[in-house]
């Protein structure tokens, strides 16, 4: 079998994205291709079928590969729930929080575990695209690496490093690269891509051809902007930094649904099928801005959902949010966003900080306790008279009289989710619900707006094809494929993939 991995010059070059459009381009081309990330950090996650939990962008590149999301294909995701700690997710599965004092120590013992969950991956598969994290040139994290070249000289899976013309400087970070890593992790880059070009991509032969004389690599390819991509669910928080704006710096004839932007924000995706709607404005609100004048408020899920409540406090967004209740408009809470809708969310156990009680917003007559038990599970039902499908990934229970007027019903008759007496306030547990064009319809007509987009799932699926096509054209994948044959033969030719105990020292 093939493998190839990419890696980036820095964070947010667009390793996901491309990973994705490739996955797409070879399953179209009829090859049983799988996508594969040793290592990611994230608390945007999807649900597995088996019930376990991976990054969002992994669950969206096995949607490129047009087979469903397993755990092996993301075997370790960190989930940051403070500052300086993180949920440990291993194979899907909850194995501990990680301080980040302890973390390299730590990620050590995890290389069998990804090296496990990629050679499963790799007998079932006639090419696996894997995805780096961070930068292979971050030189003081390589003791004990297992996201970039700890993982590629353990697997021998050769490396194309992305470079992002966008942000400036990419011949300088390519070649950079090169000169700050070991020989011995510059031999596994066997060849480079420019990502994220605007304009005329001739005028960037010469910088190609500068590259590869200084470190030996093959280019093989300038991308374009590729404008899809944003059509795709966001990873992390880093592309809150580019959504967040102001309702004012945008068109007036439309509603605005607006969601702060709480520091433990997570699984904010659930409001990506809002932007297929023409009427509707989507406002991320950022720290130091005020909830605009808005149609309706959502409060997104959270990873530290007192942290975060005390945040709403901080920055006076309880009293914005109150007063859109005061005026008659609706609010919907989804996961954490839920809990914090409530009268009191308590962690006795100290499950996600300093154990203790907080008040919430008071908008519904219900309380939550968070508990060491998870609930992670992929579900479908129907709420307000239309379908859904979705899933559910958070800790606690909720109790109270509004639970006995549920949002909706899951598919084997459960109740989910509650609502207030008038419905001006609701809140879920299931990410995704916005997803379908029915459901989504059935929230804006609340809002006095008739829905006319498609269903998200729909809309990603056409995104892909739309970036696998442009990459077909800008990169010469045929090449790619050629190089990750190499590591087959490399493979082969030692039967096994390299054991822990044999990997070279750093």
């Amino acid at each position: 079998m093939a493998a190839v991995m990419l890696q980036g010059t820095g964070s947010d070059v667009g390793k996901s994205v491309l990973v994705a459009g490739l996955c797409r381009a070879l399953a179209n081309r009829g090859l049983r291709v799988r996508p594969f990330k040793p290592q990611n950090m994230s608390n945007n996650a999807a649900v597995t079928g088996d019930g376990g939990e991976i990054g969002r962008a992994q669950a969206t590149q096995a949607i490129a590969c047009r087979v469903p999301a397993h755990v092996d294909m993301n075997p370790v995701l960190l989930k940051p729930q403070g500052d300086r700690t993180s949920q440990l997710i291993v194979r899907g599965q909850v194995r501990g929080t990680l301080a980040a004092r302890n973390w390299r120590e730590g990620r050590i013992g995890l290389l069998g575990d990804v090296l496990e969950s990629f050679r499963r991956l790799h007998d079932d598969a006639d090419i696996v695209v894997v995805e780096g994290a961070g930068s292979p040139a971050e030189i003081n994290l390589r003791a004990g690496d297992i996201a970039n070249m700890g993982f590629a000289r353990a697997a021998n899976v050769p490396v194309v490093l992305v470079g992002d013309i966008d942000r400036g400087g990419v011949i300088a970070s390519l070649v950079g690269t090169h000169a700050v890593i070991a020989a011995e992790d510059a031999a596994m880059i066997r060849g480079f891509l420019v990502n994220k070009f605007r304009g005329d991509s001739a005028l960037f032969v010469d910088g190609m051809t500068a590259v590869s004389a200084r470190t030996g690599w093959s280019a093989l390819g300038i991308i374009p902007w590729l404008a899809a991509a944003r059509r795709l669910p966001s990873e992390d928080a880093v592309a809150l930094e580019r959504a967040s704006g102001r309702a004012s710096d945008r068109p007036t004839d439309r509603h605005v649904i607006a969601c702060p932007i709480t520091p433990r924000i997570a699984n904010f995706d659930d409001l990506d099928p809002l932007r297929l709607e023409p009427a509707v404005d989507l406002v991320m609100v950022p720290p130091g801005r005020p909830i605009p004048d808005a149609a309706m408020i959502v409060l997104a899920g959270s990873k530290a959902t007192r942290a975060d409540l005390q945040s709403l406090r901080d920055e006076g967004w309880d009293i914005d949010i109150l007063a859109h209740v005061r005026k008659g408009r609706p609010v919907l809470g989804l996961c954490g966003g839920y809990q914090m809708l409530g009268r009191t969310v308590s962690d006795p156990a100290g499950v996600e900080g300093p154990a203790g009680t907080t008040p919430g917003l008071g908008l519904l007559d219900i309380d939550t306790v968070l508990t060491g038990e998870k609930t992670v599970r992929q579900v479908s039902g129907e709420a307000l008279g239309a379908r859904f499908d979705g899933y559910e990934i958070h800790l606690g229970h909720t109790t109270g009289p509004d639970t006995a007027r549920p949002l909706g019903f899951l598919s084997d008759g459960t109740p989910e989710g509650a609502m207030r007496a008038d419905a001006l306030v609701a809140g879920s547990y299931i990410h995704g619900l916005l997803g379908q064009a029915a459901q989504r319809r059935a929230w804006l007509e609340r809002i006095g707006i008739t829905g006319s987009g498609g269903d998200h799932a729909a809309d990603v699926d056409a995104a892909l094809d739309e970036i696998a096509a442009q990459l077909e054209q800008h990169v010469d994948v045929d090449a790619l494929i050629d190089l990750a044959h190499t590591h087959r033969s490399t493979t082969q030719a030692s039967s096994s993939i390299v054991s822990v105990s044999s990997i070279p020292a750093p």
